[in-house]
């Protein structure tokens, strides 16, 4: 249900506000304490920022894609940490029960995510399953009133955190590929469920990622999404397309954050008895960084409009996708080069967004994998 503009409107300057009075200015402490404190935890709990994609049914925000996308953009503004303590919760780890759901687990479930009383994970990678997603390997037997799950998942985010994993696991070990694959609700605490040490990483210090085991894990058969087998992955993929919409957006907000530091520096750091920034080089690489922002941005609006109308845009959120999370790591670069020595130092963010702004051409599928779907769907329609 789309908000009126004037809340719309008020919404965005309030996140925008909470992004440069709250989040800004503590990029530096989070990433050296790798963790985001419980103060800012709860203020985010309380602008509601946990329930944006949730009915208010359910007490969300009920954002429409379109709407989501534009909080994304402020959010992408500041260190991706802090989006990723509640983008579980806006997106993969509370989408499969809002799409594909029962009743029972919308009622039981969405509240708690809404409110932040509980964080999301959604358990897909495994050791030997990543991009190829219909190999997993983790088992699903069924066991009476209850399913009895093995398997070990891998870098899943907020992992550390959760109290609520959807997991994907192979129901019908006859079915090698995606068609064997169900969804299921396991919560923290389900006896034989553990969780891995926290990965270190390269960058998104404060976001943790660990594994998640599953060893002769016992839950109950209504754990299972829509209470329906082999319908896992294509949950999982509907997931996927609404996650990767959001990821394109956030990358737009994170390249503009980098362009606006650059676009500073330039003005301010003199050379040769003049700003840089006067310099035509420089201003090429300024020049290029804004209009693929631009352009990224462009496409983030439109295919999130295209799905709001109903339209089916697995194709198109590929597409942004994989160009917004290329474009910003060109910014980034660029950044990097306009700063010189100054941009691979810690003394600014631009060498802590170049190292996090790397992971977005991983998750929610990398970057080989969406040229994968885009070139499937253009041959598709060919026949």
């Amino acid at each position: 249900m789309a908000l009126d503009k004037e809340t719309l409107d008020e919404l965005l300057r309030t996140v925008r506000r909470f992004v440069d009075e709250r989040l800004i200015p503590r990029e530096a402490e989070i990433a050296r304490d790798d963790a985001v404190p419980r103060d800012l935890i709860d203020e985010m709990r309380g602008l509601g920022l946990f329930g944006l994609s949730i009915s208010p049914d359910y007490g969300g925000l009920g954002l429409t894609m379109s709407e989501e996308i534009q909080v994304a953009f402020e959010l992408g503004r500041t260190s991706p940490a802090f989006r990723s303590v509640f983008g579980t919760n806006v997106g993969i780890g509370s989408q499969g029960i809002v799409i594909d759901g029962t009743e029972a687990q919308k009622r039981r479930w969405l509240p708690k995510l809404a409110s932040g009383e509980i964080i999301a994970s959604f358990a897909l990678t495994e050791p030997d399953s990543g991009s190829d997603a219909g190999a997993l390997r983790t088992s699903a037997r069924r066991d009476g009133d209850h399913y009895v799950l093995n398997g070990t998942k891998r870098f899943i985010t907020n992992a550390p955190h959760a109290g609520l994993f959807t997991v994907m696991a192979r129901t019908n070990p006859a079915e090698k590929g995606a068609r064997g694959v169900s969804a299921f609700l396991v919560e923290r605490g389900a006896p034989g469920l553990s969780i891995g040490k926290p990965n270190k990483k390269m960058g998104q210090q404060g976001a943790h990622v660990a594994d998640v085991i599953f060893e002769d894990c016992r839950v109950p058969a209504d754990a299972l999404i829509g209470g329906q087998e082999g319908q896992g992955f294509k949950t999982a993929m509907k997931v996927l397309d609404r996650g990767r919409l959001h990821i394109a957006a956030v990358c737009v907000g994170t390249a503009e954050r980098l362009i606006e530091e650059s676009v500073r520096y330039a003005r301010e750091r003199r050379q040769f008895g003049k700003a840089i920034g006067e310099f035509q080089l420089v201003q090429a690489m300024l020049a290029d960084s804004r209009t693929e922002c631009y352009a990224a941005r462009c496409m983030v609006v439109d295919a999130t409009a295209r799905r709001d109308a109903g339209e089916n845009v697995s194709e198109l959120a590929a597409c942004c996708k994989l160009f917004a999370s290329e474009m910003v790591g060109r910014v980034a670069d660029r950044a990097v080069q306009i700063f010189g020595g100054a941009g691979y130092v810690a003394d600014y963010p631009i060498e802590r967004f170049y190292r996090d702004v790397r992971l977005f051409r991983i998750y929610e599928g990398t970057s080989q994998i969406q040229q994968l779907v885009i070139a499937r769907h253009m041959l598709d329609a060919a026949r």
